[in-house]
């Protein structure tokens, strides 16, 4: 096998088996692996440190696969990985109430880059690495043979971070059926019960937030009777929690009509006789707009989309942040519950309520946390990998204002 010697004094993450290796911490490469191509990862005495996986065009330049020198990577090795996540998953499949769940996270399941997320019976995978498009037909062959009750699988890989990896973005090589059946034009899932429909064609992500599943429980106990605003709503998850638990009004505002149109469809899978709204508006401007009406609610909910792509976009983001945090701030009446929530990796939990405190200052208010949240338990997070805690959120109530 090819090998990689990195740097004397760059091998330390790798010992502490973090999964990327960036091309500076890279001392020589012995031999011209291809993209994708299982690599042995060695300190600069020689001595195999694991194996993973070479992408030539990446700044990652190896994700780690495996940190046992006894384990190189090769098709079974890869189906044991697959294997292994999914079974880590079985008590997800004996939950009468909940049948859309992730089936594996990337570098928390040693297949970096890699997810794939499972909708009453159809499997979603997002391939955004050349390790994960080179052992693509072994995870899809092990996926169809190992995923209880599985209808087939269905390619959502249309992610711009397949370019830094050298990657196929057209649309015929990215989305399409990859195994067994193609899926209808939407699928019906059940959430704790709550009904949703779910577009793996054209939806965000692989077409639901499967991450925010434990905080839309938590903000919907905060929503009994009360009068809610759920901004970048999308195909209204949050906001149709609070209306099963007895909220007794909400607005579902987002820019996108066609999320706005599914989010009315799966309000109409309820039963719910809360007031349900749908406006199509920039949330920036909408809340301003409210705001200057000297409109006000119980609870807001704030889920933007991801403002950070990385951290050279970060003090830009945090000023977005910011900014749609004060102005929520100031439309909630007196005790009433902000949930807050950041998408971006480099946003750290720190500077995220460091925002937040300069938001409260901003809209002269005290605010209290009452609670946090991070993304559900099918989307764990490896110690040594603190990158994969990309998604926290905060359930803030409103005191003075001064």
């Amino acid at each position: 096998m090819q090998k990689v010697f990195l740097n004397p004094k760059r091998e330390y993450p790798t010992i502490r088996r973090h999964p990327w290796i960036f091309s500076g911490a890279i001392r020589n490469v012995q031999g011209s692996p291809e993209k994708g191509e299982s690599v042995c990862v060695c300190d600069s005495t020689g001595r195999c440190l694991g194996y993973g996986s070479y992408s030539p065009e990446s700044q990652i330049r190896v994700r780690m696969m495996s940190f046992d020198s006894r384990c190189p990577i090769d098709e079974k090795y890869v189906a044991s990985l697959v294997e292994s996540s999914v079974k880590r998953r079985t008590s997800y499949f004996s939950d009468d109430t909940t049948n859309a769940f992730r089936l594996a996270h990337g570098e928390s399941d040693s297949l970096p880059g890699v997810i794939v997320d499972y909708y009453d019976g159809w499997v979603v995978v997002q391939i955004a690495s050349a390790l994960g498009e080179y052992w693509k037909d072994v995870i899809v062959k092990t996926l169809m043979a190992c995923v209880p009750g599985i209808k087939g699988v269905f390619n959502r890989s249309d992610v711009d971070s397949r370019v830094k990896e050298g990657l196929s973005v057209d649309s015929e090589d990215v989305i399409g059926v990859l195994a067994g059946e193609e899926p209808p034009e939407l699928i019906e899932i059940c959430e704790r019960g709550i009904r949703f429909f779910v577009d793996v064609r054209k939806g965000h992500k692989t077409g639901f937030y499967l991450d925010q599943r434990m905080a839309r429980k938590t903000v919907a106990s905060y929503a009994k009777d009360k009068e809610v605003l759920n901004c970048f709503s999308y195909t209204g998850g949050f906001g149709i929690y609070c209306a099963n638990a007895g909220a007794k009004s909400v607005i579902n505002l987002d820019l996108s009509k066609d999320a706005l149109a599914l989010a009315q469809k799966n309000f109409e899978l309820s039963s719910s006789s809360c007031e349900m709204d749908f406006v199509c508006a920039d949330v920036f401007k909408q809340l301003r707009s409210y705001r200057d009406a000297c409109k006000t609610f119980d609870l807001i909910v704030l889920d933007p989309p991801k403002f950070a792509e990385s951290k050279s976009q970060l003090m830009r983001a945090v000023r977005g942040y910011k900014d749609i945090n004060v102005l929520a701030m100031k439309l909630l009446r007196p005790g009433g519950i902000l949930a807050t929530f950041s998408c971006s990796g480099a946003m750290t939990e720190d500077l995220f309520l460091k925002m937040l405190s300069d938001a409260a200052f901003d809209a002269r208010c005290d605010m209290r946390i009452l609670e946090r949240t991070m993304q559900a338990g099918d989307h764990p997070v490896p110690v040594s990998f603190a990158e994969g805690l990309y998604l926290k959120g905060f359930i803030i109530q409103k005191g003075d204002t001064y």
